[in-house]
């Protein structure tokens, strides 16, 4: 049995190009892309790797619970990776983003791509260009037809103005510029309403109604989170109501048990968990399978980093839905680029023409750029066993460090004998 037996985690902040101003977060000017990454390697020497965004240091602490939590455990043993994760979310610490580590070290120790171990396999995918700021409807019609000229016949825009009509008008003017010429998608960021530096408007059923109506007279093929994420009932009859398929559910952090509610009740016609928040891989393909039962569309949201944007195209690809939905690829230049986006990978992702290749590599098919690494990465936690050993004596001593050990050697026997326990 492969075992983890040593666990890193890094600050990560790649500057970006230019100022970028998030729809999500309104008046937040963000200069880097900042997340969490994770760094497993077990005794046989394979490296998992994963990432969580994050707006500052705020995992500082986090070493220290995952410690004893995962070392010494076998990571191709899904089922019990998602349980000590479940554990660790008792404390309150969600951390979903891990799992994908062990996804990848299962795929290494296999040959194989982690959309092979879910029953698909390496291939091209279509995404839809993603536009992460609100813009005004000359400067967004000049941004749609960039990304035509590029390539893409996909594009998703945002609307995050008090005034509705401001709203409708962006939508309408570009919608009526393309012509058809392109998919259009608008994401109204009502599912997780921030206000921590600025105000941020506040969709009820009725504006949501209003806003679908506007949508389907010029042909828009989504609507995005107009609602918030636990307005379940209000969901359901936008939902009925609209001539606009709605889509959402990206950050649902309860996972598959709260995402199997929302399919089932019909909160959605298309149903874009994303695997580092809602559950890890192991859930976010059961939501997608739970999706084709229910004659719904499944297409990730990937807008975090290279790292979370390959853990959910190795979904998208082992789903079965990469010929019916694209997925999501984040570019909005001059701040949000590839670079700012994938900046610690090897090989970063850019599309051809508005698809991208899922990697044939085994597990998630990326690797970290050392010079990236040592240039946007700070390490600030290792563990291996010896320094565990050092560290729950500093923590609780002596005595009950023994005590502990005694129960978890107990615990490995008990298992020896009744491998079926």
């Amino acid at each position: 049995m492969t075992a983890i037996s040593r666990i890193e985690l890094h600050h990560v902040r790649i500057p970006l190009a230019a100022p970028f101003h998030p729809s999500w977060i309104p008046g937040f000017p963000q200069t880097e892309n900042r997340f969490t990454l994770i760094r497993l390697f077990t005794d046989d020497g394979v490296e998992g790797i994963s990432a969580g965004p994050a707006m500052s240091t705020e995992r500082s602490g986090l070493g220290s619970l995952l410690g004893p939590y995962l070392l010494g455990e076998d990571p191709t043993d899904i089922d019990l990776i998602q349980q000590r994760l479940r554990e660790v979310g008792y404390l309150g610490w969600r951390n979903w983003w891990i799992e994908p580590a062990c996804w990848d070290i299962k795929g290494k120790l296999a040959g194989k791509p982690v959309c092979e171990l879910l029953g698909g396999a390496p291939r091209s995918v279509k995404v839809y260009a993603s536009t992460g700021e609100v813009r005004g409807p000359r400067e967004r019609i000049a941004e749609a037809e960039a990304r035509y000229a590029e390539g893409f016949r996909s594009i998703k825009l945002r609307v995050h103005d008090f005034d509705e009509a401001v709203d409708i008008a962006q939508v309408q003017e570009t919608c009526r510029a393309l012509d058809g010429r392109m998919k259009v998608g608008v994401d109204a960021n009502q599912a997780w309403r921030v206000t921590a530096i600025g105000d941020a408007p506040l969709w009820d059923l009725a504006r949501a109604k209003r806003f679908a109506d506007a949508c389907a007279e010029v042909g828009v093929s989504w609507i995005e989170e107009p609602l918030p994420m636990d307005a379940y009932d209000d969901q359901v009859a936008l939902r009925a109501y609209s001539k606009v398929p709605i889509a959402g559910g990206e950050l649902h952090t309860g996972g598959l048990p709260e995402l199997r509610m929302m399919i089932e009740r019909g909160c959605y016609d298309v149903f874009q968990p994303d695997a580092i928040f809602t559950g890890g891989i192991a859930q976010t393909i059961e939501v997608a399978r739970l999706c084709r039962q229910h004659g719904l569309l499944y297409t990730p949201h990937t807008w975090t980093n290279g790292i979370g944007f390959a853990v959910n195209l190795q979904l998208m690809a082992a789903a079965g839905f990469a010929d019916e939905k694209e997925l999501e690829f984040p570019l909005d230049p001059p701040g949000w680029t590839v670079q700012g986006r994938d900046g610690l990978l090897e090989q970063p992702f850019h599309h051809d023409r508005g698809t991208v290749t899922v990697p044939n590599a085994p597990g998630l098919g990326i690797s970290l750029n050392a010079r990236a690494l040592r240039r946007y990465a700070k390490r600030f936690f290792v563990m291996d066993r010896k320094r565990l050993v050092w560290f729950s004596l500093r923590d609780r001593g002596i005595a009950v460090s023994r005590e502990i050990d005694a129960v978890r050697r107990a615990k490995k026997a008990r298992a020896l004998q009744s491998p079926s326990e």
